[in-house]
């Protein structure tokens, strides 16, 4: 929350997170052979609309050996208010200037030039899946679910990764296995070599008190459960682990409630 939706919650709570995420960037060329490598400078120019074909020279240097077709770049995005747009164009604004001075960061942003808008990321992987020569971000684990190509990212490091959970584990301990003082930070561009670039984490918000000592005592113990044994569930739903040290961090924080 920000500071002054959080000035608003009466007594004393914690916002800890439970789980993360990671965003792909999924693409549908038929007959590209692939794997696609795209640096990060080229994905942040093809979604403010500034790199317009598949053969674009910036593109090809990047994918040396591969023939990548003389096609429009039809870009698909969200249309309704997601905390993944929030997320995409958090780590767009911190690895361009461009893109934070012009669409900005939000949970909805104007996309830039003809994008094509679709609603959750069912919609959006959906639409990539129909339109041919499309790219868009979705959750990860919507496209691998529906069979999406998946492009390789540039790092900050600059490697090229794709998303699992190993770089989205690494991605959200930010390169550190220093547990972090402020457990609501986001990770708009993670450190270290095999980091993935795009995750994100979901929080919960939890009262030190509720309505009887007993529900405080239900709540707290489901929470500690979520972040110990829980966790263990993650990868099966698609979503990835929290790292050891962040939870450790919110446990602790959670234990001071």
């Amino acid at each position: 929350m920000r500071d002054a939706e959080a000035a608003q919650v009466d007594g004393d709570f914690a916002q800890l997170p439970i789980t993360g995420g990671m965003i792909a960037i999924a693409y549908n060329l038929p007959g590209f052979s692939g794997p696609l490598n795209l640096p990060r400078d080229v994905y942040t120019e093809i979604f403010l609309g500034n790199a317009f074909r598949w053969d674009d020279p910036r593109i090809a240097a990047a994918n040396p050996g591969l023939e990548l077709p003389h096609q429009l770049i039809q870009v698909v995005g969200r249309h309704d208010s997601s905390g993944t747009t929030f997320a995409f164009t958090n780590h767009l604004a911190a690895i361009s200037d461009d893109w934070a001075a012009g669409p900005g960061v939000g949970k909805r942003v104007d996309w830039p030039g003809g994008a094509m808008e679709a609603k959750g990321n069912e919609g959006v992987a959906q639409r990539i899946k129909l339109t041919e020569g499309s790219i868009g971000y979705v959750e990860a684990g919507f496209a691998q679910r529906l069979g999406l190509s998946i492009a390789w990212l540039e790092n900050q490091a600059g490697g090229f990764v794709l998303p699992t959970i190993e770089t989205g584990r690494r991605g959200l301990a930010n390169g550190s296995d220093t547990p972090p003082s402020d457990l609501t930070r986001t990770v708009p561009d993670p450190q270290g070599a095999r980091s993935y670039p795009i995750v994100t984490y979901s929080w919960a918000l939890v009262r030190a008190a509720y309505d009887t000592p007993d529900k405080t005592a239900e709540v707290h113990d489901l929470v500690r459960w979520i972040l110990t044994d829980g966790q263990q569930h993650a990868e099966a739903l698609r979503y990835v682990p929290l790292p050891e040290n962040l939870v450790q961090a919110a446990l602790a924080e959670l234990d001071s409630l």
